[in-house]
């Protein structure tokens, strides 16, 4: 009796030990012999991960995004409507530099042959003037006469700020011409700037009419007057008509075309290296001091 129950116990444990360890020795076993029954349980273990090693998640992804239509219309405004896009605001910027008009000069030729004019004069008349007076004329004797025909010209800019409704400007002029005119003495020295830091306010008469809406006009070219248009050529009419140079400084016509002369050399003197370097810079001087000149007046104008 007791040895069919020892054999029954011993069978159990058997059983037992061959459902519990095959497992541990199947991995035991694994590198020294070649198991064929263990080798695809091996595979058949590493495939799950092998599945989801496979770029299901991008499929997934795509899919996902496939009824979503949200990112189409996008697309569709984008091309329907200029500026949705970075293609189609580049071929509305690109449309808008084709419709920007050039430079008025209606009156090229007229302005070629009096611009060359001008720049002879300057060549073989005032230059040669300029470079004597500056070996005679101290630097800062010509800053200080250069402040002084600023400081005369100031009801030109005063009265200018004000048709514009730039108070600030005006009560500016106003201040620098009375501090000046009397600690400056008659405007040499510049106290209101260097010790109460009052800055100038620089305007004109044609750039109050641009203010105004006035439109430019042509490019116009003078002979031994600056670059202007014909707006401008009216405003310039105006300005030396409210200079008190006019009418209390240089009341004859000799005094005040000396008194003029004296201020182009006096400010050709002072800019001769400028002057040099620009030349030497560009090709086509006529068409650089026309662009130079009309950008500066359009960047004036909005100021």
């Amino acid at each position: 009796m007791l040895t069919s129950i020892g054999r029954l116990t011993l069978l159990a444990l058997l059983a037992s030990l061959t459902l519990t360890g095959c497992g541990s020795v199947a991995k035991l076993l694994r590198p020294h012999a070649g198991n064929v029954t263990a080798e695809p349980a091996a595979v058949t273990t590493m495939s799950p991960p092998a599945v989801v090693d496979t770029p299901a998640p991008p499929a997934s992804t795509d899919r996902a995004a496939g009824p979503d239509t949200g990112p189409v219309p996008a697309a569709e405004e984008g091309t329907s409507a200029p500026g949705n896009s970075p293609a189609a605001l580049a071929e509305q910027l690109t449309d808008e530099a084709r419709l920007e008009p050039e430079d008025y000069d209606p009156w090229e030729r007229f302005n070629q042959r009096t611009f060359a004019f001008n720049r002879g004069f300057d060549r073989y008349v005032l230059k040669p003037a300029a470079k004597a007076y500056d070996v005679v004329m101290p630097e800062p004797w010509q800053a200080m006469i250069s402040r002084a025909f600023e400081n005369l010209r100031w009801p030109v800019r005063f009265v200018n700020n004000l048709l514009q409704q730039k108070w600030g400007g005006a009560g500016r002029e106003l201040a620098r011409f009375l501090i000046n005119t009397t600690a400056g003495v008659a405007g040499f020295w510049d106290p209101a700037r260097d010790y109460w830091h009052i800055e100038a306010s620089p305007a004109d008469f044609g750039q109050t009419l641009g203010k105004w809406g006035t439109k430019p006009g042509p490019y116009l070219v003078l002979p031994l007057l600056p670059p202007m248009t014909v707006r401008d050529g009216v405003g310039l009419g105006v300005d030396g008509a409210t200079s008190p140079m006019t009418y209390f400084v240089a009341p004859f016509f000799w005094d005040g075309f000396g008194l003029k002369g004296g201020d182009t050399v006096n400010d050709r003197a002072m800019n001769i290296d400028l002057y040099e370097g620009f030349e030497e810079s560009v090709v086509d001087m006529y068409s650089a001091v026309r662009n130079a000149y009309l950008r500066k007046r359009e960047q004036r104008i909005k100021e």
